[in-house]
């Protein structure tokens, strides 16, 4: 595996893709990252890329890790029984209330005393547009914030934000590369959980008459989602040929669904994003 050197500034920014389970890909590389103490001025996630982002500013290693491969093979908390018995295809319950608080504590004190930028991407459903939230010292908000980050359409209610109906920041913002640049963030790392080369299907997502009909701007975010998706993989391909970006991406064809419950599939997907960070050496300015 090819070494790469990459020098961290007061620019660095490190922007997390989401990706379902596919995020056990990310998992690994930030524990690469915790245990080397590599940390980024700023760091944005969407979706799970938002959950595993948490546990990286908290610097809680491990603690993504068995969320999403030991605790899922205990407990099965995703997957179409789940969408059958809660009308979510996830157990938000226990995702976001009893693993926090009590079975994997987050560490909500670590967290706010943190000195980065930590920001979660939602889609608003209201104007179909993203947000971005930056929250350290409420724990109740920053709940409302992940859990609506994550909320994937069709298959998860509508979550709320300050009490503004939210869905996966995915749809709005999958790859907020342009958000970090905005900032003043132009010395980036990009983490993806697709393979070099990937791309959706270019046609349009189609949005059944009786989903989210409150909603239209919403709906037509949805149905250009391939289009949006697509588009900033070009764009991150493009940096990446210019020098300008790193990216972080599996090597190894995925063989991991979005609702992926596989351990070993998982477990495996986990290590590769272990092993190609730590090809990875860093130096700083």
């Amino acid at each position: 595996m090819k070494r790469k050197t990459i020098e961290l500034t007061d620019a660095s920014g490190l922007i997390l893709e989401g990706g379902g389970m596919r995020g056990v890909f990310t998992c690994g590389v930030l524990d690469n990252f915790m245990e080397r103490g590599i940390r980024f001025p700023y760091t944005v996630g969407v979706s799970a890329g938002a959950c595993n982002g948490l546990s990286y500013m908290s610097e809680q290693k491990g603690r993504a890790k068995y969320s999403n491969i030991d605790l899922l093979d205990k407990y099965h908390y995703i997957g179409i029984k789940q969408l059958l018995l809660k009308g979510n295809i996830m157990d938000f319950d226990l995702l976001f209330h009893t693993f926090p608080e009590q079975i994997i504590p987050y560490d909500y004190a670590k967290y706010a005393r943190c000195s980065e930028v930590y920001e979660m991407v939602t889609t608003d459903c209201r104007t179909g547009e993203a947000c971005y939230y930056n929250e350290k010292n409420n724990p109740r908000r920053i709940i409302e914030i992940v859990k609506a980050s994550s909320s994937l359409p069709f298959v998860c209610p509508i979550s709320y934000v300050d009490g503004h109906p939210m869905l996966d920041g995915g749809i709005a913002d999958s790859i907020p590369l342009l958000r970090a640049r905005e900032l003043g963030y132009d010395n980036n790392v990009v983490i993806l959980t697709r393979n070099k080369g990937y791309r959706k299907p270019s046609k349009p997502t189609t949005v059944p008459f009786f989903f989210y009909r409150k909603y239209p701007h919403l709906r037509h975010a949805i149905a250009g989602r391939n289009t949006l998706y697509n588009s900033q993989l070009d764009m991150v391909e493009r940096l990446e040929e210019s020098g300008e970006i790193t990216v972080i991406r599996p090597e190894k064809p995925i063989v991991v669904d979005r609702i992926e419950r596989d351990t070993r599939k998982l477990l495996d997907l986990y290590n590769q994003g272990y092993e190609i960070a730590s090809s990875i050496d860093f130096t700083h300015a």
